[in-house]
């Protein structure tokens, strides 16, 4: 059940030493193998099998975190004894954080639990860091009384990944298969709807999850950075190389590195790449020694796998390298009541940070946020909710508190007009073309450079 190789050290979870902990599991071997690894960590641990005791065992004294199964073979025969027990623990006005311990099969329903009040869920076979770190979060998050757990102790679908639209059920489902597997990744989508929430959540999800998350913003590398950043440097390699630097796939050995924008990387920078993803190691400038590196790669781009499909900007061969499965986040626009879901995720957020009531939304204010078309995604919305209960008076938020960014729109507007003229442009280039031919279709294709197919679309987009 554990992966008793996993050395913990018990400095490292000093907070643990005056908690105490419930764990509710009919499986005997589950209760004997976490009574065993927190034992010599926690103040108290007590265990229970039968889930029916546990009002009695609130009822004589108080716990930090209760560790609860999703499954029994009770009475309540719902597949779903977990929530069940879950609601009941709300119940008994219980203050504890509960984490729910669950098997891959049944990750639907871990996330369902968290929207019921959980914490947080471990997947069985856990690693022990991992069950330790999560446990010492949960005390953590008590102590604090709630009001930081709002920033930092909730998991990861309670922080970010929230959705229930078809769309984004998808990618929870996706994200499941796939988390545990060390396949190579790349997530689609438009600025602000998520990518890096996505390819954390894959990491999370992963047997690397204890291991580093490496971030690389790779579009935003210079062509004289870009390998000194990702392959590291020794000292004297060049005038600034004061000192030896690992690189970034150093830093992400043995955990998941996740490379953002790699679609604006230049076809000089995706040679070098390609070379250390298939040799699996990178050498640092100035040495010719190879280190071996242990990563698992995600990317992202906003680039359509369409354009990232053009020879002449992205290399073919690296592009089956680093997209193994794909994965394409949906547009704010295209995600329906997932908005209002949002709206109120960060409405109870902001309103914490900046210690106002809880807002509520009014109707007016529902329906401007479901007809809005956000080019800044979730990203955009998060901003307008957060400056609405910033301003807001009262503690209701109607139409008039909810503002969007002109920044935003001004970009959409550019893009519009930009796109217009391009238009333009290509209408009149092919006209041109077409009366040189004498409208012949085929030799006009040819001077354009597209098919016979292709002329005839832009034929009928234009009414040429």
């Amino acid at each position: 059940m554990l992966d008793s190789h996993l050395a913990t050290t018990p400095f490292e979870y000093m907070s643990l030493k005056t908690a105490s902990i419930l764990v509710i599991d009919d499986d005997v071997d589950v209760l004997t193998a976490v009574r065993l690894l927190l034992k010599p960590e926690v103040k108290e641990i007590i265990t229970e099998k039968n889930p029916e005791n546990i009002r009695s065992i609130l009822a004589k004294q108080e716990f930090d975190v209760i560790l609860l199964d999703m499954n029994f073979n009770s009475s309540i025969n719902t597949g779903n004894e977990g929530i069940f027990w879950l609601k009941k623990i709300r119940e008994f006005k219980s203050t504890a954080s509960v984490i729910m311990i669950t098997a891959y099969g049944d990750i639907d329903l871990a996330i369902r639990s968290l929207k019921e009040g959980a914490y947080d869920f471990i997947v069985k076979p856990w690693h022990n860091e991992k069950l330790l770190s999560t446990i010492k979060e949960a005390v953590k998050r008590k102590e604090t009384k709630g009001t930081s757990a709002v920033q930092s102790g909730l998991s990861i679908f309670e922080k970010e990944l929230l959705g229930e639209s078809e769309v984004m059920q998808d990618i929870f489902y996706k994200v499941q298969k796939i988390a545990p597997t060390d396949a190579n990744i790349l997530i689609l989508g438009e600025n602000g709807t998520g990518k890096e929430v996505i390819a954390k959540a894959i990491h999370h999800f992963s047997h690397r999850a204890t291991k580093p998350f490496i971030k690389v913003d790779v579009g935003a590398l210079t062509e004289s950075l870009f390998e000194s950043e990702l392959f590291g440097h020794k000292k004297g390699a060049f005038t600034d190389a004061r000192e030896d630097r690992e690189g970034r796939f150093e830093s992400a050995n043995t955990g998941t590195l996740f490379l953002d924008e790699i679609g604006n990387i230049s076809l000089h920078q995706q040679a070098k790449l390609l070379s250390v993803l298939q040799n699996r190691q990178v050498t640092r400038l100035g040495t010719n020694e190879p280190l071996p590196i242990d990563i698992r790669l995600v990317c992202a781009t906003n680039i359509s796998i369409t354009e990232l499909a053009n020879e002449n900007k992205f290399r073919k061969d690296l592009i089956y390298r680093i997209n193994t499965v794909e994965i394409v986040v949906p547009p704010l626009r295209r995600r329906g009541t997932d908005i209002l879901l949002l709206a109120e995720h960060f409405s109870k957020i902001y309103s914490a940070k900046y210690l106002k009531p809880q807002l509520q939304l009014d109707k007016s204010a529902k329906e401007k946020l479901l007809n809005y078309h956000y080019p800044g995604n979730v990203r955009e919305l998060q901003y307008a909710v957060e400056r609405a209960v910033i301003m807001v008076e009262g503690d209701v938020l109607f139409a008039r508190d909810i503002l969007f960014s002109p920044i935003e729109s001004a970009l959409v507007e550019e893009e519009r007009v930009e796109h217009s003229n391009l238009g333009t442009v290509e209408k009149n280039t092919i006209l041109k073309v077409i009366e040189k031919h004498s409208g012949n279709i085929s030799k006009a294709a040819k001077e354009l450079g597209i098919t016979r197919t292709a002329l005839y679309r832009r034929l009928s987009k234009y009414d040429i």
